[in-house]
C-alpha cells in the first residue's frame, strides 16, 4: 500500500496514440489510489482475525466462545472477498503491461504451481473450519435431545453452573453415541467432514500435522474436482462442495493449463522441428526424390538446427528499430568482418553500413554455392569452413585451375566489379568460377543491391589500397596472374633454348670448317653436317610451334575486368 502512493500511472485520457502520458505527480497518484483501491486494500490487509483471536477468543468464557468463534469465521470468509478482488486484477495488469507473467518457462510454471498450492491451502483451511462447525452442531443437537444437558455446559468456564456435575458424569457417553468419529451407522451425517473426524485432526494439538493433512485434502479434491466427495443434505456443505468443484475446474483450466503451456514452451522448438522434418520426408517421398538428394536435405536441416536451434534470427533482428538493429549487427558481425582483409582497414561508418546489411548463411558439405557461368547475386565472406574454387575458363579444353578458400576469404568478387562500375546495368555479372563447400560453412552474404548501395554511398571503397587488397585476394586475379607468369616463363625458357641451340650450331659449323681446311674428305663431312643441321632445324620448328601454341593458350585467358577505382578517397 505504501508503494501504491508512489507508483506512477498512465492517464486514461492520453491513450489516444502510443503509450500515453505517464503521471508522476505524487498528489495525483495519491488522490487516484485513495479514490479507487485504498479501501479494498485496507480491508484486505487489516489483521481482524488476529485481533479476534488474541483479544477476544482467549478471554471469552461460557457461551461467549461460540459467538466469538462464529464472528471469527465470518470475518475470515468476508476478508477473502477484497483479497480476491485485488489479486486477480493485479495478475491481469501484470500480463497486460509486461506481456508475460514470468521471464522464463520454469519461473512461470513455478508461479502458477504456487498459486495452485495457495488455493489448496485456502480450501483445506475452510474444510477444517467447517468440520469443527459440523462437530459443534452435532454436539448441540445431542445436548438438546438430552434432558440433563444444557448447551452452556459444552463450553469451558461453566463448570460451576447448576446441574453441571450430573451432566459431566454422562457427557462422554451421550456425545460419543450421538457423534461417533469412526462409525458407519452414525445418527449424525457428517458428509465430507467425516474424514476429518476419523483422522482425528480436529482433536490433535499438533499444528504441523493439521496443516499438512488439510493441505493434502485441498490439493487432492481440487485436482479431482471433488469427484470423491459424498455430501450430506446440509445446505452449507453442498454449497461448499459446489464451490470446490467450480474452483477446481477454473484453476485446472487456468493455472494448470498455463503451467503446461510454460513447460511446453521449453520443447516447442523441438516439436516444430519434428513436424517440419515429417513434412519434408512426406514431400520428398511424394516427389520421388533420389536418395542422395534426400540425404542432403536431411543434413542441411540437421546442421541448421544445430546452429540456430530453430530460431529465425533474421526476422527477429529485422523487427527491431533501426538503431538497435545496427548495434546488434555491429556486435555480431564487426569482429568477423574485420577478419576479412578487404575490410580490415575501412573506417567505422563503412563497416557499420556493411554489418547492417550482412545476412548469415549456412552451407553443408558438397553444396555448390555458385557454378561457372551462373549470375552472381551475392558476395560471400567466409567465417568458418573450407571451399573449393574451380574454373575452366568457360569450358576451354586443356585449361583447369583449382584453389581453396578458407576463413577470412571471399568469393563472388565479380559482383564488386559490377557494383563499383557506375555504368553497370541491372544485369548481374556471370561467375567465372565454380565454388563448392568442402566442409560445413558459415558465412555472411552481401546481396547485389546492398553492395551497390554501399559502393555508391561510401567513397572509401574507391581507394587504391582497396584496389591492391582486392587484386591480391581475388581468386580471379590470382588465376590470371599465375597464367600470365607461366606464359612469360615459357617464353623466357623458349628464348634461352633457342640461344643455346644457336650457340651449338655455331660451334658445330666452326668445327666443320676446321676439318675441311685440314685436307680430309670434306665432301662426306659437309654432307653429314648439312643433314644434321636440317634435322635440327626441323625438330626446332616442331618445338617452336608447340611452345607458341601453349603460350597462346595461356595468353587466351582474359584479364579480369578492372573495378572503377578512379575516384580516389580524399
Amino acid at each position: 500500500m505504501a508503494l501504491q502512493f508512489r507508483t506512477a500511472y498512465i492517464a486514461p485520457s492520453s491513450r489516444v496514440f502510443g503509450r500515453g502520458e505517464l503521471v508522476i505527480d505524487p498528489a495525483q497518484i495519491a488522490k487516484r489510489y485513495l479514490r479507487f483501491y485504498f479501501i479494498i486494500d485496507f480491508l484486505a490487509v487489516l489483521p481482524l482475525p488476529q485481533i479476534v483471536v488474541w483479544r477476544f477468543l482467549k478471554s471469552s468464557t461460557g457461551s461467549d466462545v461460540f459467538t466469538t468463534k462464529q464472528t471469527l469465521l465470518y470475518i475470515i470468509l468476508l476478508q477473502y472477498i477484497p483479497r480476491f478482488a485485488r489479486v486477480i486484477p493485479l495478475t491481469s495488469e501484470l500480463k497486460r503491461t509486461t506481456g508475460v507473467f514470468a521471464e522464463t518457462a520454469w519461473a512461470g510454471a513455478a508461479s502458477y504451481l504456487l498459486l495452485y498450492m495457495l488455493a489448496s491451502h485456502i480450501v483445506g483451511s475452510f474444510w477444517y473450519l467447517l468440520a469443527v462447525e459440523r462437530y459443534d452442531t452435532c454436539w448441540q443437537q445431542a445436548c438438546k435431545h438430552n434432558a440433563t444437558c444444557n448447551t452452556d455446559f459444552l463450553y469451558c468456564g461453566n463448570q460451576y453452573m447448576t446441574g453441571y456435575n450430573s451432566w459431566s458424569s454422562i457427557s462422554d457417553s451421550v456425545l460419543n453415541d450421538a457423534c461417533p468419529a469412526d462409525s458407519d451407522n452414525s445418527p449424525f451425517d457428517f458428509g465430507i467432514f467425516d474424514q476429518a473426524l476419523s483422522s482425528g485432526i480436529i482433536y490433535s494439538m499438533k499444528f504441523v500435522t493439521k496443516y499438512c493433512y488439510c493441505l493434502w485434502w485441498g490439493l487432492q479434491n481440487l485436482s479431482t474436482l471433488g469427484q470423491g466427495l459424498q455430501t450430506s443434505t446440509y445446505p452449507g456443505e453442498s454449497i461448499f462442495s459446489i464451490g470446490l468443484a467450480i474452483l477446481g475446474l477454473i484453476l485446472f483450466a487456468l493455472l494448470i493449463g498455463n503451467m503446461q503451456t510454460y513447460l511446453q514452451s521449453l520443447t516447442i522448438r523441438l516439436e516444430e522441428m519434428r513436424v517440419k522434418r515429417r513434412d519434408s520426408e512426406q514431400w520428398m517421398h511424394h516427389r520421388l526424390l533420389p536418395q542422395d538428394l534426400r540425404e542432403r536435405v536431411r543434413r542441411y536441416d540437421q546442421y541448421k538446427w544445430q546452429e540456430t536451434r530453430g530460431v529465425d534470427e533474421e526476422n527477429i533482428v529485422q523487427s527491431l528499430p533501426k538503431d538497435l538493429r545496427r548495434d546488434i549487427k555491429r556486435h555480431l558481425c564487426l569482429a568477423l568482418v574485420k577478419r576479412v582483409p578487404l575490410f580490415e582497414n575501412m573506417d567505422e561508418r563503412l563497416l557499420d553500413a556493411i554489418c547492417e546489411r550482412l545476412k548469415p548463411c549456412l552451407y553443408i558439405e558438397n553444396t555448390h554455392i555458385v557454378r561457372e557461368g551462373d549470375p552472381v547475386d551475392e558476395m560471400l565472406f567466409i567465417i568458418r569452413g573450407r571451399l573449393e574454387s574451380v574454373t575452366t575458363d568457360g569450358g576451354r579444353s586443356g585449361f583447369f585451375n583449382r584453389s581453396l578458400l578458407k576463413d577470412s576469404d571471399f568469393c563472388g568478387e565479380e559482383l564488386l566489379t559490377w557494383a563499383l562500375d557506375p555504368k553497370s546495368g541491372s544485369n548481374l555479372p556471370s561467375s567465372t568460377r565454380t565454388v563448392k563447400a568442402l566442409t560445413e560453412v558459415e558465412a555472411f552474404a552481401l546481396t547485389a543491391d546492398e553492395l551497390k548501395f554501399v559502393a555508391s554511398q561510401f567513397r572509401r571503397l574507391h581507394s587504391r589500397q582497396v584496389q591492391h587488397t582486392f587484386r591480391f585476394y581475388s581468386q580471379q586475379w590470382r588465376t590470371w596472374g599465375a597464367c600470365f607468369i607461366q606464359a612469360a616463363w615459357r617464353r623466357y625458357t623458349k628464348r634461352k633454348l633457342m640461344e643455346l641451340q644457336r650457340k651449338e650450331e655455331e660451334e658445330a659449323e666452326a668445327l666443320a670448317a676446321g676439318s675441311g681446311s685440314s685436307g680430309g674428305p670434306t665432301y662426306s663431312i659437309r654432307a653429314t653436317f648439312l643433314a644434321s643441321k636440317f634435322a635440327a632445324n626441323a625438330l626446332r620448328g616442331v618445338h617452336r610451334n608447340r611452345n607458341l601454341k601453349s603460350a597462346r593458350e595461356l595468353v587466351k585467358l582474359q584479364k579480369p575486368p578492372e573495378p572503377d577505382f578512379s575516384a580516389d578517397a580524399d
